[in-house]
């Protein structure tokens, strides 16, 4: 898990000297990604008089407007281009007027009045060149229901066309907005944001596991700070490693393996255990400080944080400590890296000037981007799991928030208000 750079260093008393940043190109945007696809979804039939029917067909099309043009795959055509065809109908699908609207998929939504205040939704897409029928899903609920009901199916949708579903996965956060620091958890949207832990200690740096049941984070409850293991969903915690100071957790992705940092033999160093923090093994062994661990999405490889060389900078070894390398080159700042899903980026924060910002590097081209642009301290990166957005922290609005952004630096957006939050990390 990324670590608040300042943070770690201060806690390991490392004195930063003035930093400076040179000689490494930096090209300010990526050219991927393919053409988005034409999506038409029109306003959803509504089979009943009730206000909750209504209310569900209104909500739940937003939420799936959002979270399809969120995505960068699907271009949602505008509204009024429905007024230049005949009225849907459900039974029957007339492909040539959607064609003629330039639709390459159509989604057709129906919902109906159940018992309860519950809803029934049915959501069908269509493939309108071939003119097939590619799936259908019904969801019954209530009211509070309606947004995870399109979540889900817009996840469906993404999966159709192989991409990695992300609209049901949580972010994981420290906030002091009741006046501690405490694990909190949301949507990726920013909704539904809930407290984890209730304590009078400090917690930090929560990771996710690779199958989303457990958060490993830093806390001090037993004075020191240790490593602990939450059960989000079940309320259960217990301790993974208590001796000496311990941070930046980051569970592989294959879910075997954890990785932190910690000062149990003197030094901050890196070690790596089963994902339940049995079989410990060092990995490094330096004077330096050797921190921020996070696997690669292969789980043969870990990038971190040292400062070896006098000052800290991105390494890559493998995951057994060896074939150690050094990848961020110029300037003498580089920490908090995060390794992209697709495996060929690696996130980081750069300090320029006194100013924080989000870089990412390119494993293969070794070209640079400055994801953030801004005075603000920004930190914390962590990758979307299909790696087309980023989540961070900045101080942007005055305060410490979390925004996402995408990995071209574009749309930008504020997911929390209350207090000051930090130090996210977004479920696989």
């Amino acid at each position: 898990m990324k670590a608040r750079a300042i943070f770690l260093y201060a806690i390991l008393f490392l004195g930063i000297s003035s930093l400076f940043f040179s000689q490494q190109e930096v090209v300010l945007t990526i050219k991927e990604g393919m053409p988005a696809i034409p999506l038409a979804l029109p306003e959803f039939k509504v089979h009943s008089s009730s206000t909750e029917a209504t209310e569900a067909a209104l909500t739940i099309r937003q939420i799936m407007m959002a979270d399809l043009k969120y995505s960068r795959i699907f271009q949602l055509l505008p509204e009024s281009y429905y007024s230049y065809i005949r009225p849907l109908n459900p039974d029957k699908i007339f492909f040539k007027d959607w064609l003629s609207i330039q639709a390459t998929l159509l989604f057709v939504g129906e919902i109906t009045s159940e018992k309860s205040n519950s809803i029934l939704f049915e959501g069908k897409l269509y493939d309108i060149k071939g003119e097939n029928y590619i799936f259908g899903k019904r969801y019954q609920g209530e009211k509070s229901l309606y947004r995870l009901m399109a979540h889900k199916i817009a996840d469906e949708i993404l999966k159709i066309y192989g991409e990695k579903p992300y609209f049901t996965s949580k972010i994981v956060f420290i906030s002091n907005r009741d006046g501690n620091d405490e694990l909190y958890m949301m949507d990726y949207d920013g909704h539904n944001q809930t407290r984890l832990t209730f304590n009078k200690s400090r917690d930090y740096m929560p990771a996710w596991s690779a199958d989303g049941k457990k958060i490993a984070f830093t806390s001090y409850r037993r004075i020191n700070a240790g490593l602990y293991l939450l059960s989000p969903y079940e309320g259960k915690i217990e301790p993974i490693s208590t001796q000496g100071t311990n941070f930046a957790p980051s569970f592989s992705l294959n879910g075997k393996k954890l990785a932190f940092c910690s000062t149990r033999d003197g030094n901050a160093e890196i070690y790596v255990a089963n994902s339940n923090g049995k079989n410990l093994k060092r990995l490094t062994f330096n004077k330096a400080i050797d921190t921020a661990p996070n696997w690669s999405p292969t789980s043969r490889e870990i990038a971190f944080s040292s400062d070896r060389g006098g000052t800290p900078q991105i390494y890559l070894m493998d995951a057994e400590g060896s074939n150690l390398r050094r990848v961020s080159f110029g300037g003498s700042y580089h920490d908090a890296p995060a390794w992209s899903p697709t495996g060929d980026r690696i996130a980081y924060v750069s300090r320029v000037d006194q100013i924080f910002d989000i870089y990412v590097l390119n494993l293969r081209t070794r070209e640079i981007i400055k994801l953030t642009e801004s005075n603000a301290r920004n930190e914390s990166p962590c990758w979307s799991p299909d790696g087309r957005h980023l989540i961070f922290s900045s101080n942007l609005s005055g305060s410490i928030q979390l925004y996402t952004i995408d990995y071209d630096g574009a749309n930008l957006r504020r997911l929390t208000s209350r207090g000051e939050n930090k130090l996210p990390d977004w479920s696989r």
